[in-house]
């Protein structure tokens, strides 16, 4: 409808039996919008909601092991790992060293390269092996 007052606008809308909304308030000048200011609210409700259906939220999964695991129990700890990835969560490793384990943190950093290339048809390594403290940790999540 154009540039017009406040005062112009209100009687409009009042003759309509309709609502004065401040669409963009902080603009100059400010643009306003005549509608029904219960369904407009309604509205936005709506499109908010809609939006958050779509969202996701990614959950970090985590599988722990120590440095003298078996065989099949690294298989079973992949067998996991595979379940998590698949329905989109990441997956953080940690191999956990106690003790003596910690004079031989490097010479246990092909587990998790094995347990990384097990998993290299679904996944891929989002950040390599790092060692904190006494963990040694690493992040998977799915092949795009």
């Amino acid at each position: 409808m154009g540039v017009m007052t406040a005062k112009e606008a209100m009687k409009l809308a009042e003759e309509a039996g309709l609502d004065l909304v401040k669409i963009a308030p902080t603009a100059k000048p400010p643009v306003c919008k005549i509608v029904d200011y219960g369904k407009y609210r309604y509205e936005l409700a709506r499109k908010d909601k809609e939006a958050k259906k779509k969202q996701r939220t990614i959950e970090i999964k985590e599988i722990r092991m120590s440095p003298n695991i078996d065989t099949n129990d690294m298989n079973t700890k992949v067998t996991a790992a595979k379940k998590f990835i698949t329905k989109g969560n990441k997956v953080k490793v940690t191999l956990r060293f106690r003790g003596r384990e910690m004079a031989h943190m490097q010479k246990s950093r092909h587990i998790l390269d094995d347990f990384a290339e097990m998993l290299a048809d679904i996944a891929v390594i989002e950040k390599a092996p790092k060692v904190e403290g006494r963990t040694m940790t690493m992040f998977l999540t799915e092949k795009r």
